[in-house]
């Protein structure tokens, strides 16, 4: 893991709502909902487009560990995203999970 990544740095230390092995989840810092929290694996790549970087398995475990995140929150109905690139509006190149819950802000439901 990168020692100048900010997401590497919250694996490690960060404040975790939830934990598994392999990928962490945190709150946002600055949510767009009234539940958002960020999904974020150990391995770090840029971004989705590296997602052929994971095995099958860790695929599975990730997208599992979202759902179990997000139903550990309490959240029946939510939103899934991911951003790719800057032109997708990603800011910190650590692949990661948005998942929001509840009314998003400036996005009709």
């Amino acid at each position: 893991m990168p020692d100048d990544c900010l997401f590497c740095t919250l694996y490690r230390d960060g404040d975790h709502v939830a934990k598994t092995e392999g990928f962490v989840a945190i709150r946002d810092i600055n949510p767009q909902a009234p539940v958002h929290l960020l999904v974020i694996p150990q391995h770090h790549v840029d971004s989705f487009r590296e997602i052929g970087e994971f095995s099958a398995e860790e695929d599975k475990r990730m997208l599992e560990f979202i759902a179990d995140t997000a139903r550990g929150a309490g959240l029946e109905d939510y939103r899934v995203v991911v951003n790719v690139g800057e032109g997708g509006g990603q800011t910190i190149f650590h692949l990661h999970w948005h998942i929001l819950g509840g009314k998003l802000r400036g996005i009709p439901g």
